[in-house]
């Protein structure tokens, strides 16, 4: 059984101006438009296998994190419409030289009382040992991709 302290979980919220509907699809339907919306931050996401947006389908991305091009290979591991979640298992890449288990989860609801959404990523991980970081330094990542592509979106409509 792992050790507790090699196990952990973060998350970030952003409130958002774009419709959850919207935004949820950009992840779940389209997500090779992500790179359209934040470029400095992901240069590309390829389907490998599968279909966009069908749980078992393999998504291949290049990003920028910390100033360094960096790649994760993902499959889609649940694909919840009504609840606007998906989640991804990270299977390959850079985290994974640091991480046995890395997934990532998007929620993205209505904003209560108002217009826009409050996004949620979600990241459960398990480090390889106790020298490795927590990855604090990609909740500031998600939150700017999150920024870029709300305003991506606004800009379509």
């Amino acid at each position: 059984m792992a050790q507790s302290s090699l196990l952990g979980e973060l998350e970030v919220d952003v409130e958002i101006k774009s419709p959850a509907a919207k935004f949820y699809h950009m992840y779940a339907g389209r997500p090779h438009h992500v790179a359209k919306a934040t470029p400095g931050n992901v240069q590309a996401c390829d389907l490998h296998d599968g279909e966009w947006g069908e749980v078992g389908s393999i998504i291949f991305w290049n990003y920028v994190h910390d100033g360094q091009a960096k790649v994760a290979k993902e499959r889609i591991e649940v694909v919840e419409p009504e609840k606007r979640l998906v989640k991804f298992r990270v299977l390959e890449g850079d985290l994974m030289e640091e991480f046995k288990n890395f997934v990532i989860t998007l929620q993205v609801a209505p904003k209560k009382g108002g217009n826009g959404s409050i996004v949620k990523w979600h990241f459960e991980y398990e480090k390889i040992d106790e020298n490795v970081s927590h990855p604090e330094t990609l909740l500031p990542f998600f939150a700017e991709m999150i920024k870029d592509i709300d305003e991506h979106l606004l800009s379509e409509e």
